[in-house]
């Protein structure tokens, strides 16, 4: 009998813990799904049946005519944001109120990899990007691009070889690995030569971030739906010690000064050598009001964590955007025509050779670009978290510290009330003089505000050199085993993955060489 009745208490317990939030939106008179125990409204999530972005993406339509939706990540509130005014004041205009993302599930125990500048909150945050924005100058990129030139050879090499076979090339794994070379030699100074190698050990360090295998993903899972129980339980420890250990390898070759080799760990070695970190503090204020003085030393710990996120954003966003907009190219012939005549046009004026100069003149395919990560954006949503009670002045309803916010780029990117006909391609939508006021603070494909992806330019420059380098040389066109349109990988978490890759043929134009 007593067991009987300590069962029955703790599943009792157990239920009020895992519903305890349940009435959160509905106090508030927030439109929301019926929550499930534990699960809350992420259960398609947690089953790996849908990824976050597919789970935001419905949200967003089952809700038309709300600005915002209710939802709840387990036991956790969440807020999709629909409305672009209430977008910019979380991003923008409010961001004081809003500047965590949020994405580690446990405040006080964070594991090392993750306190880099796209995890790290607060005050940790606002130090590491104060250091480190100067790393990304106009200057500083210009002097990176004839890492990009040798790489570009190579990437027209590989896709050659394919073309000569006649066989389809996965143009994902082809961009990656492309990107995966030029983040080893500007990140590292080291030449990973993937696109040549098959068993390249970058590739496989990539792979090993990106590909979630059953384990990693339950537990993120539970770190999600138990914060505090399983607090130590380590997400990316397959990834901490290769990384730790080739960035310390790297730093003693160098003797912790920098080689002059213009790469990312010329930088952080750089910002080391400047000292400690000084900032004023995002999360204490002194008695009078005035905010603390934070600071901070620049650790190896931390320059690793900073060349993790920089290997893992820059190569996976990248090949991710770039290969999507192949792919819609290869659907989409007489478009590509159009960015292969600009690019044969520019490249005649700088000898037939890629530079940087040459880049910023091919407009029409940077149009292209970016329509692509308007249709496929590679983050297909944005999350922040509120960092202390916020009233939303457009509803009158007022949030508490800790609240989610989620804002679904992929649906918001989609949306026919801002995108005319948004499944057609249309490059021509971000041509000059074809600003729309419908879109502002809704495409957002690097972010915006302070929080804003501070590798953007660098982003851009390396995509749109590798697609000059693949269309300067070859035409694109679906293989026998494309799908038109391609299934979205369910397991996806930050950066949107496709099931099976995209499959697609390199028909070579002509020879000749950047």
């Amino acid at each position: 009998m007593i067991t009987l009745v300590i069962l029955v208490v703790a599943l009792l317990a157990l239920y009020l813990y895992g519903t305890r939030t349940f009435k959160y939106w509905e106090k508030r008179g927030i439109k929301h799904d019926k929550p499930v125990l534990f699960f809350g409204n992420n259960s398609e999530c947690y089953l790996f049946r849908k990824s976050m972005t597919q789970v935001g993406v419905d949200t967003y339509w089952k809700y038309p005519n709300e600005r915002v939706v209710g939802f709840f990540r387990s036991t956790r509130p969440e807020l999709l944001i629909r409305d672009p005014a209430i977008i910019k004041r979380i991003l923008l205009t409010d961001f004081a109120h809003f500047y965590p993302r949020g994405l580690n599930p446990h405040k006080t125990v964070i594991e090392p990899l993750l306190r880099n500048l796209f995890f790290a909150d607060g005050d940790l945050w606002r130090l590491l990007r104060q250091r480190m924005t100067p790393a990304f100058t106009s200057g500083k990129l210009k002097a990176m691009f004839p890492l990009i030139v040798e790489r570009a050879e190579r990437l027209q090499l590989r896709a050659l070889n394919a073309a000569a076979a006649g066989r389809a090339i996965d143009a994902r794994d082809l961009m990656a690995r492309y990107t995966t070379d030029f983040i080893g030699a500007c990140g590292f100074g080291l030449d990973a030569d993937s696109l040549n190698d098959e068993d390249s050990a970058f590739r496989k360090l990539g792979l090993t971030i990106f590909n979630i295998g059953f384990k990693d993903a339950v537990i993120a899972v539970l770190k999600e739906i138990f914060p505090n129980l399983l607090k130590h339980l380590r997400y990316l420890s397959r990834a901490e010690k290769p990384m730790f250990d080739l960035v310390s390898a790297i730093l003693k070759q160098r003797n912790y000064e920098p080689s002059k080799r213009n790469d990312f760990i010329d930088l952080m070695l750089e910002c080391q050598k400047r000292g400690k970190m000084v900032a004023t503090s995002l999360e204490k204020v002194k008695s009078d009001g005035t905010p603390e003085i934070a600071s901070m030393e620049l650790t190896d710990e931390l320059v690793a964590a900073q060349v993790f996120v920089f290997f893992a954003a820059g190569f996976e966003t990248s090949s991710s955007a770039t290969s999507f907009t192949l792919h819609q190219l290869a659907y989409h012939q007489e478009v590509q025509q159009k960015v292969q005549h600009e690019i044969d046009q520019v490249l005649s004026r700088y000898n037939n050779k890629l530079s940087y100069d040459a880049i910023r003149e091919m407009t029409y395919l940077e149009c292209a670009f970016k329509e692509g990560m308007r249709m496929f954006p590679s983050l297909g949503f944005l999350v922040r978290e509120c960092a202390c009670t916020y009233t939303i002045p457009e509803l009158d309803v007022t949030i508490d510290k800790g609240v989610g916010i989620i804002i679904p780029l992929q649906a918001l990117h989609n949306d026919p009330k801002y995108f005319d006909e948004p499944h057609e391609f249309r490059p021509e939508r971000f041509g000059a003089g074809a600003t729309d006021h419908r879109n502002k603070y809704v495409y957002l494909p690097f972010g915006d505000g302070p929080r804003a992806c501070i590798g953007e330019r660098l982003g851009m420059m390396q995509s749109l050199a590798g697609l000059a380098a693949v269309l300067s040389r070859f035409s694109v066109a679906p293989a026998e085993t494309t799908v038109r349109h391609p299934v979205i990988e369910p397991k996806s978490d930050i950066v949107q993955g496709i099931k099976g890759g995209l499959p697609l043929l390199f028909i070579e134009r002509y020879s000749a060489c950047l």
